[in-house]
Order: structure tokens, then sequence, then C-alpha cells
């Protein structure tokens, strides 16, 4: 019975997704690069490890539809929550601690995080996953513990790399408290043995392809991370949980100076190190989300030890208390709802930003403030440009289709196309962006007689190396993150081009292979 609470929570977690998304909406870029991912399986990308194009695969072989594309973060959210919940019984605490737990994390960022088909839910899930097992370790000392979160770290790595900061994390902290001795114990270095087995097909295709994960992580920071600066990141870590402040904050105070927390003290330890570290090299915000989970498991118990306290209080008293703080966390997060479940029509959206743009809440990568949040932009006009590119695909001689390429400016572009022209008998679209390195038609380039080009400029540059170039359409959605994307036609293009598009892949797949050194 003891499970029931928690797996009720769960399932209620994983079916109300599917009713928290507005037809508005489509998928977000991301999700597309992922599914597109999943039709070329192989141990490695250049944006991400294998994980997430596994479960991409997946989706696409049971159809490919939103239910199974959003399968995936619904699955891993419920189960998060799960073992949250679990956490806190395991800790000793009763029904009033463990919905505490779960109202906190429902009411949390981590609503809007599990929505999106990204390896984060994974990243949060790995994360609990791993300090589950190692709270069980500290109250019971069996090595098959220690196993569990071998593997949770193995598979958190062929997951996201940020994994290894928070193995980081994980050291530092068990050096600070008395469990160091685990480092003389053969358990834990077979538990360390099992997670790199479980990643090393992913490791040995980063060494294979020259360690591109850092040029991945040189790109971040030009384009995206130098944009953070301390204000950035930490006004967030308040925000992303604000509705659960008063809990995870005494959780994580118990556990670095309570005596009745100190068996459990390196976990405080891991949260600290880990948000530290990547407050040290400029991450993102939502880079520390997975820290958080657990500590709602120790501040809701310790306000459970706080009210057991006042044990001459009155009953009744404690039975009003007890719902009304269990609800708060669902109850403050009202207001911000908007932002956590993409509910409202765009325009709606956007005549919120006057009372919450200081928030944030509309900031996008590029450090400015826009009609929409970065992510539902994302999800916009994308099906707009399928149809769009199909079109002019008709519209092209017979004699040219057969021998079209279709090129994208970048991943999200043609990732789009691919997912929703798949129904179509249109050729497959390229991209020289990320991994579509790896699948660019570049042997071919001297049979194609046409070339639709999907980008935000016109290029006039290039219309003397075609016999005719003319754009044919452009995404008129006011609220799409894409809004002015064209779609080119170019007929007939020169050796000039070829030459060019060649060089371009070359020279991208060469920086990728050498870490961009």
């Amino acid at each position: 019975m003891k499970r029931f609470l928690p797996l009720a929570f769960a399932v209620l977690k994983f079916v109300s997704g599917y009713f928290l998304i507005s037809s508005a909406y489509d998928l977000q870029r991301d999700e597309y690069l992922y599914l597109n991912q999943g039709q070329h399986l192989v141990w490695g990308y250049l944006e991400v490890p294998p994980l997430i194009a596994a479960q991409g695969w997946l989706s696409l072989t049971l159809g490919g539809g939103f239910f199974w594309v959003k399968f995936w973060p619904f699955l891993w959210g419920a189960a998060t929550l799960y073992l949250v919940m679990r956490l806190t019984q395991r800790l000793g605490g009763s029904w009033f601690a463990t919905a505490l737990a779960g109202t906190c994390y429902l009411g949390t960022a981590f609503a809007r995080l599990n929505l999106l088909f990204q390896p984060n839910s994974f990243e949060v899930f790995g994360f609990v996953f791993c300090l589950y097992w190692l709270v069980r370790y500290f109250q019971e000392e069996r090595p098959r513990f220690l196993y569990l979160l071998g593997l949770g770290l193995g598979l958190g790595l062929l997951n996201k790399y940020s994994t290894l900061f928070f193995i980081a994390a994980l050291g530092g902290a068990l050096l600070l408290t008395p469990w160091r001795r685990l480092l003389l114990n053969r358990h834990f270095w077979g538990a360390a043995g099992l997670g790199l087995l479980v990643w090393a097909p992913n490791l040995a295709w980063q060494i294979g392809h020259g360690i591109p994960f850092r040029h991945h992580m040189a790109l971040l920071h030009d384009s995206q991370l130098v944009h953070v600066s301390a204000l950035d990141f930490w006004r967030p870590q308040l925000l992303m949980c604000l509705t659960a402040l008063w809990v995870w904050v005494p959780g994580l105070l118990a556990l670095l100076l309570e005596p009745a927390f100190r068996p459990y003290r390196a976990v405080g330890w891991v949260a600290v190190l880990g948000v530290g570290l990547l407050f040290a090299l400029h991450g993102k915000d939502y880079y520390a989300l997975g820290y958080y989970p657990v500590l709602f498991s120790f501040g809701a118990w310790w306000w459970e030890l706080r009210i057991k306290r006042f044990g001459r209080l009155d009953v009744q008293w404690k039975r009003f208390l007890q719902p009304v703080l269990v609800a708060l966390p669902l109850l403050l997060m009202l207001p911000l709802l908007p932002f956590i479940y993409p509910l409202r029509v765009p325009a709606k959206m956007a005549a919120l930003r006057p009372r919450y743009a200081s928030l944030g809440f509309y900031r996008w990568e590029d450090g400015q403030n826009h009609d929409l949040p970065q992510d539902y932009a994302d999800m916009r006009g994308w099906r707009e440009l399928a149809n769009q590119t199909w079109a002019a695909y008709q519209s092209l001689p017979d004699s040219a289709r057969a021998h079209t390429l279709i090129h994208c400016a970048n991943y999200g572009q043609a990732s789009a196309l691919n997912y929703f022209n798949s129904h179509r008998a249109i050729p497959t679209a390229n991209s020289l962006n990320g991994s579509f390195l790896f699948w660019y038609p570049f042997q071919q380039l001297q049979q194609y007689q046409a070339i639709l080009i999907i980008d935000d400029e016109f290029h006039p540059e290039l219309a003397s190396h075609f016999t005719q170039y003319r754009r044919f359409a452009s995404i008129t959605d006011p609220y799409a993150r894409e809004q002015g994307t064209s779609v080119i036609i170019g007929l007939q293009p020169d050796a000039a081009v070829q030459a060019q598009i060649l060089m371009e892949w070359q020279k991208g797949l060469a920086e990728w292979e050498s870490g961009g050194r």
C-alpha cells in the first residue's frame, strides 16, 4: 500500500501531459532533430549521445505521432516523480511528506521540462535514480545499490554529457564526508566499471570522431553561454523551483547542518558542488534542475519532523495544516501556469509579456525579449514551412524533381521537413548543421538539376550561379522563431555552387572531428 500514493501521482502526471498542450503548437525544434536521429541509429551524434535517438527510433517505428513522441518525456517525468516520493518514504516520511514532495515536483519547472522530447527529462530522472540508490546504500550498505548507481551513471552518459559534471560533484561530495571510505570498497570500483562499460560504445565513438563534444561545447559557449551572466544563472535557480523554495531550501540546509541528516550529508554536497560547477563553467540555468528533486524529498521530511515536534498542538489543527502545505506548491504555481504549459494561443501569450518579461520568461538565447517564450516560438511555423517546400517541389519541371536537393540552413528546418513530409514523395531534406553533416549526399552533387534552399536570408549573390533563382514562399507566422525563413528555388546550379557546398561540408566535418581546434 505504501507504493500506491507515489504510483497514483506518477500515473496522473503521465496521463495529464497529453491534455496540457494546445493544438496551436506543434513539436519543438529539437524534438524533430532527435526523431531524425532515430532514422540514423549509431553510437553517437555531434550534438548528443545516442539514447535519445533510440527513443526517437521507437517512436517512429510506432507511427511517429504525437502520443509516441511525447511518451518518453511523460514517462521519465512520471518515473522521476515516483522515485522522489519513494525516497521520501524511505527516509521515514508519512503520507504528508510523501505527497508534499510530489506536489513540489508537480508545481515547479519540471512540469514544463517534462513536456518536451529532449534529453533533459531523462537527465533529471538519471540524477534522481543515482541519488536514490546512493541513499539506499547509505541506509543498508548493500553492494547491489552501488551497482544500480553505476548503471544509472552509465545510462546518464549515454543520454547527456552533463552527467560528467554530476559524477565530479558526486566524487567531491564523497570526499567531503565520511563516505570517502567508499574509495576503498571494491564494489564501488566495480560499479564505476559497470558505468564505464555501459558508456563505452559512445566513448569509443567520441574518440573515433576526434571528440566532437569539445567543439559542441565551444559552439554553445560562443552562441549561447556567453550571454549567461551571474544574475542570469542564479535568479532562475530561485524562479525554477520558486513555489517549493520553502521546502528545498530547508532540505538542503538540513542535509548540510542538522545532525539527524548527517548520514545523508553527501547528497547535500552533490547539489552544492553540482550547481556550483555549472555556475563556474557558465552553464545554462536549467542544467542545474536535476539537483533539486531529491531536495524536495529531504525538505518534505524536514517539515514532517518539525510538525511532529508540536505534538501538544490540537490534532484538528494539524489535520488542517498538512493538506494546506501539500497543496501550496500547486496553488503558488497558478500565476505561472501559462509559462509552464502551452495552453494559451500565441496572441494571448504575447499579451502577457509586459507583466512577465522582467522575470526572464520571454528572453531567448540571444539575450533579447520576444513575443513568446523561446520554446513556444520553436513550436510554430514548421508545418507551414513543410507545406511550402512541398508546393515548391511540385512546381518544379518533371525532369528536375528526380534530381532535386533540399538544402536547409539549420537542423530544425531539415528535421521538421523530414517529419511533416515523410508521407509525401519528396527527397529528404539535408543540412550542413550538426549531425546532418554525416548524412549529406555530397557524392551526388553533380547530379542535381534543382536546389530548394531553406534559409532566412535570400543570398542574391547566388543568382548568377543558377539559370533561375527566386523566392517561392516564406514563413508568415508572426510568432514563429523561423518567421521570414524562405523557400528558394534554384535551377541548374553551376559547378561553383557544387564546389561551395562540398567545401562547406568538408570544413564543417573537419571542425567537428578535430574537436574545434
